[in-house]
């Protein structure tokens, strides 16, 4: 369609000019509409605006640079767009609940998504298989009982989410009745860094349990802290869910006013789940706090 084309020009222009100060008629004028209209489209889009949208990949950015360049945090402050190291900090302190120095110090990892590029492919599926605005609710304390595995998720080079978790799953739901007190009806993947020194993540295909019961052999628990929970509806098949997990990470969350709180991600799989299907419905819950201002 012409209008995603032009979005994506736009975006082009974006990328072309991180390091310097974009005015966003610029923006529209290299996507060939008005400033009004493509802002508009941009927004019924994304369901984000253009300043946050450019706020957030020159964040996108700055973590790349603070993980992969000796660059100093006043030149990463400067090329984000900032004027002083202070209110670099502050901003991405509200964001991410740790300065850029704490966060070069954690070394790589995947906690935070980066910025993904768009193309009609991603805006087509944000636009019509992506609760935009999630559900916020109160997550009660859960125990959870299953399998475990450590793989690279999409953020990582290495990257071998494919290989390592739909055997995961095959071999986790049949002895789903070796597990005692379960909670029928719903299963979760539970998601979360390996270590605090690592790009793997920790994948945990589970159920929730009640009760006590001994663990199957090669099973672990995991209690998951009663906390709050924003939780985002994904409609279509479960291999696309990346695109889902993009847009909370590198949209919404840097949007919303409020931060991760660091505790585990929850796939959940209920009665219209479905691996294959069109019109099958799961969930992606991100544990949050708000942010401190």
């Amino acid at each position: 369609m012409l209008y995603l084309r032009q979005i994506q020009e736009g975006i082009d222009f974006i990328e072309a000019h991180l390091e310097s100060d974009i005015q966003l008629s610029e923006v529209a004028r290299a996507a060939g509409m008005s400033q009004w209209h493509f802002q508009r489209i941009f927004k019924a889009l994304t369901n984000e605006t253009l300043k946050t949208y450019i706020r957030s990949r020159r964040f996108s950015r700055a973590l790349e640079q603070l993980t992969n360049t000796r660059l100093s945090v006043l030149d990463i402050a400067l090329a984000s767009g900032y004027e002083t190291q202070e209110s670099f900090t502050r901003a991405f302190r509200d964001c991410f609940r740790l300065t850029p120095s704490q966060y070069r110090k954690m070394g790589n990892r995947s906690l935070f998504v980066r910025k993904i590029r768009f193309d009609q492919s991603y805006l087509a599926h944000i636009h019509h298989n992506i609760s935009l605005e999630p559900d916020i609710q109160q997550q009660p304390a859960m125990q959870l009982v299953g399998l475990p595995t450590d793989y690279y998720g999409i953020d990582s080079e290495k990257n071998n989410l494919g290989q390592k978790l739909p055997p995961l799953w095959a071999k986790f739901l049949p002895r789903l009745g070796e597990i005692a007190n379960t909670v029928p009806g719903v299963c979760y993947g539970a998601v979360a860094p390996a270590g605090p020194h690592t790009e793997e993540l920790r994948y945990l295909a589970c159920i929730e349990v009640r009760g006590p019961g001994a663990l199957p052999p090669g099973m672990v628990a995991l209690e998951i802290p009663g906390s709050t929970y924003a939780r985002f509806t994904h409609r279509g098949p479960a291999q696309n869910v990346d695109a889902t997990v993009n847009y909370i990470y590198s949209s919404w969350l840097l949007s919303a006013g409020a931060s991760h709180t660091l505790g585990p991600d929850l796939e959940i799989y209920g009665a219209q789940y479905h691996p294959t299907s069109g019109d099958s419905v799961m969930h992606y819950a991100i544990p949050i706090a708000q942010a401190k201002r």
